[in-house]
């Protein structure tokens, strides 16, 4: 942003999906018929007169398609699509199974 204007190229901000950044570019390209290039965490999308309601609905296609709906949801802020991860979805530390053996009657008394 130079001297106070708005870029309006298009870009998708990945947020902690860093990992899907090669499988959304493929994603995108496909669906939409673009060009997108990869920074760091976003994807720019060329051309800029692709709709963002359309880029967003395609992105949250992507996040369907990959299972991570229970997880993470898209939204647009201008011309940036962000891909957001649902409060209280961090990754949780698995639980040890406890040992799934029950005592039989017998076994309780040490028959």
């Amino acid at each position: 942003m130079l001297f106070g204007h708005k870029s309006n190229k298009l870009q998708v901000d990945l947020g902690d999906l860093e990992d899907q950044q090669e499988k959304l570019s493929q994603f995108l390209e496909s669906h939409l018929k673009v060009t997108v290039k990869s920074e760091r965490n976003k994807l720019g999308i060329e051309p800029e007169t692709t709709d963002p309601k359309e880029l967003q609905r395609v992105v949250t296609k992507f996040i369907y398609h990959r299972n991570l709906n229970g997880t993470h949801w898209a939204s647009t802020d201008g011309n940036v699509i962000k891909i957001r991860r649902f409060k209280g979805t961090a990754k949780k530390p698995k639980k040890k199974e406890k040992n799934a053996t029950h005592e039989t009657l017998p076994q309780s008394w040490g028959l």
